[in-house]
């Protein structure tokens, strides 16, 4: 039975973290194996699910952020011989929730169903992209905001970085610590490699509400004000070094125009385009 990972980043929150463990657990048993990142978690903060654990220096100071813990679960399951085990991966954090029924085997499906689709956000009951997902409950975006991505293993294999695979570079560049426009260039590396990047309203995903107020001190982060400034500015220095665009809409552009080549190239696919 082919199954998926399901990888949980944890910062000092092992009640919380164990929660979810347990209700994804409950419902897809059968459909996933589970595995928590201890982000830098404090000895005492250790929960006792715990996969691996995060302990040189800078990442107890700053813990590791969505792309470094998604880069440091995935080459560990490489270097562990376990890659190949999976045909795709989960990555959230543990401040997401999941509907109780077995949405893995959703997941699988979608898989299935969508041979090119590399890269697949669920959807939450928040977002105004529902609105175009009825005939068709999953089609393919140029745009994905980061929350919960679920990456097919065979798109890892096309673009991982195996010179030095590690938390900084395997598939996300782990150098954009706080992550803007990494989103971007995840969707922009798969349709450049002839790979779809969708969202689906058949899986649902939903952030708890509050959840930075409430466990701010715990997880060591900054407050909201000062975490939304230095994302900013990280990102857009990022973008200006790295790819030379003046802003998110620049890139956001580039992407764009990758997305159209895509359904150029593979036109049995224009049923899934916006």
């Amino acid at each position: 039975m082919e199954k998926i990972a399901t990888i949980i980043l944890n910062r000092n929150l092992p009640l919380v973290t164990s929660t979810l463990f347990n209700t994804i657990k409950k419902y897809n048993k059968n459909y996933t194996d589970i595995f928590v990142v201890e982000a830098g978690s404090k000895k005492k903060n250790l929960s006792k699910i715990s996969t691996w654990h995060a302990n040189w220096p800078k990442a107890r100071k700053e813990g590791l952020r969505y792309g470094r813990g998604a880069n440091y679960a995935l080459s560990n399951l490489y270097k562990e011989d376990k890659f190949k085990n999976y045909k795709g991966f989960i990555i959230t954090t543990n401040d997401i929730f999941f509907e109780k029924k077995p949405f893995v085997k959703k997941i699988l499906k979608i898989f299935k169903n969508h041979p090119r689709l590399g890269i697949l956000s669920m959807s939450s009951s928040k977002w105004g992209e529902n609105q175009l997902l009825k005939k068709h409950k999953t089609k393919y975006f140029w745009h994905i905001d980061k929350k919960v991505f679920v990456f097919r293993r065979e798109f890892i294999e096309d673009i991982m970085n195996l010179s030095s695979p590690g938390y900084l570079n395997f598939l996300l560049d782990g150098k954009n610590f706080r992550g803007l426009g990494t989103e971007s260039e995840i969707v922009a590396k798969a349709y450049l490699n002839g790979w779809a990047a969708g969202i689906t309203s058949e899986v649902k995903a939903e952030k708890i509400s509050n959840f930075y107020k409430k466990y701010q001190k715990k997880i060591i982060t900054e407050n909201a004000d000062i975490y939304n400034k230095k994302t900013i500015q990280e990102g857009f220095n990022w973008m200006k070094n790295k790819y030379g665009f003046k802003s998110k809409w620049a890139m956001t552009l580039y992407v764009k125009n990758l997305y159209e080549n895509f359904f150029i190239q593979n036109p049995e696919f224009i049923d899934y385009k916006l």
